[in-house]
């Protein structure tokens, strides 16, 4: 008697399960998949990786430690994880390197802000899966819930963790940003599961100029992203240098994978319309002087408003540091040693202006020389 009934159970789970991913790609996701809502894989690791420090100043990576670890902390009765994925553009075969006042941004962010674009979608896909499944919880998230988001999204199939930390889609790459919706659904998994397509390559692990990876590790203190977008305070001199034009975020580790090189299967990938280039760089010299006005204005709908206005001007006095160093600029020179000296700004731009002024008076033969090149 038990077995007709475990099999229509089955039936039943395998539909509902077809059900959700089928409404996933009317919304427009890149790639969907299903996950038992069990306990990470890799629970011990990110204990270890936290116990370490590895992350920094982010410490709400540590709250709720419990729910990261086992979803089903987060929504008591949670069955089921509906996995989704859009992609953003990776680089393009003719992009020009950036003009020579400028300061890079990461491509995540050069679009509109994927928390509200793929938010707005998960909540259309719990209204809809709420409609046809009345006594069920659902519940919509988007990087800044307590959820292990890569794991599931290696347990739904939709791709593996490389030695970079990223999720990669096989043959795609990893410019990809991710949501959930946990649900005490029953839904039938993906298949997934760690696979290595790595190898012996250590690409990524080589092209960082900050030394902040070691196979499936990365060491926040030392990341580029990390120190130009949430670190709340001034950034190590010893970095200044290894930043280069990296005025929010850090792309190589992803520009430098064989998975990212363009060909016909990664540069026919659909990629979602809202996450197009809006600013793919700045003007550091606009940047220098920018209100907090111009900031909420320039970050409207952008990933990158979650930096304040002293840290892009922290970031950007770093980079203009740099562009000096190469190729001297009287004008960014002016007005970093005028930052130094402004008592109205924040204590940490006047201290960043102060400390790359003085390297560049170390340095002022080489400037000289860069100079009459």
């Amino acid at each position: 008697m038990n077995a007709p009934r475990a099999a229509s159970e089955t039936t039943d789970r395998v539909a509902a399960a077809r059900e959700a991913l089928d409404l996933c790609e009317r919304l427009g996701f890149a790639q969907c998949g299903i996950a038992p809502a069990e306990p990470v894989a890799h629970g011990r690791e990110l204990a270890d990786w936290l116990a370490a420090g590895r992350h920094g100043e982010m410490s709400w990576l540590a709250e709720h430690l419990e729910q990261r670890l086992d979803p089903r902390r987060r929504l008591p009765g949670a069955q089921s994880i509906i996995c989704v994925a859009d992609r953003y553009p990776g680089p393009l075969e003719t992009e020009q390197s950036i003009p020579p006042r400028h300061g890079r941004i990461a491509r995540y962010a050069r679009g509109e802000d994927y928390h509200h674009i793929m938010k707005r979608r998960l909540h259309d896909l719990c209204d809809e899966l709420r409609r046809r499944a009345p006594g069920d919880a659902f519940i919509a998230c988007v990087d800044t819930a307590p959820v292990a988001e890569r794991e599931h999204a290696l347990a739904a199939g939709l791709g593996y963790i490389g030695k970079n930390t990223m999720l990669i889609e096989p043959g795609v790459g990893s410019y990809l940003l991710l949501g959930e919706v946990l649900t005490t659904l029953a839904l039938a998994p993906s298949q997934g599961g760690q696979v290595d397509h790595c190898g012996a390559c250590t690409r990524c692990l080589d092209a960082c100029p900050t030394q902040a990876l070691a196979p499936w590790v990365l060491d926040s203190n030392r990341c580029i992203s990390y120190h130009t977008i949430e670190l709340r305070g001034e950034v190590s001199p010893q970095f200044h240098e290894a930043i280069g034009d990296w005025l929010f975020g850090c792309d190589i580790c992803q520009d430098v994978c064989p998975h990212n090189g363009p060909t016909p299967r990664t540069t026919e990938a659909p990629v979602h319309p809202a996450y197009e280039s809006r600013h793919a760089s700045f003007d550091l010299l606009e940047v220098l002087g920018w209100t907090e006005e111009d900031r909420r204005t320039v970050f409207t709908r952008s990933a990158m408003k979650r930096a304040k206005l002293w840290m892009m001007k922290r970031n950007a006095i770093i980079v203009a540091g740099n562009r000096i160093a190469a190729h001297h600029d009287p004008d960014l020179l002016a007005r970093i040693e005028s930052l130094a000296a402004d008592e109205r700004e924040h204590d940490t731009v006047r201290a960043t202006a102060a400390q790359v002024a003085a390297r560049l008076k170390r340095g002022k033969g080489q400037v000289g020389d860069a100079e009459s090149d």
